[in-house]
């Protein structure tokens, strides 16, 4: 026979498991000092601005 399973029980520890996942994740995304989000976005524009620099100019 297979194991007793209370769902009740197994659909509350899927959803504290899937809460703790997204706020791991927001952690990482929103847990960032403000000079890291501005050097991040440093970064960023530099980036852009190479790539827009090595582009082709079409006429």
């Amino acid at each position: 026979m297979g194991e007793i399973v209370n769902l009740k029980l197994v659909r509350k520890r899927k959803a504290r498991d899937e809460k703790e996942a997204k706020a791991s994740e927001n952690r990482i995304l929103f847990g960032r000092t403000k000079a890291e989000k501005q050097k991040a976005e440093a970064e960023k524009a530099l980036a852009e601005r190479r790539i827009e620099g090595h582009k082709r100019e079409e006429e």
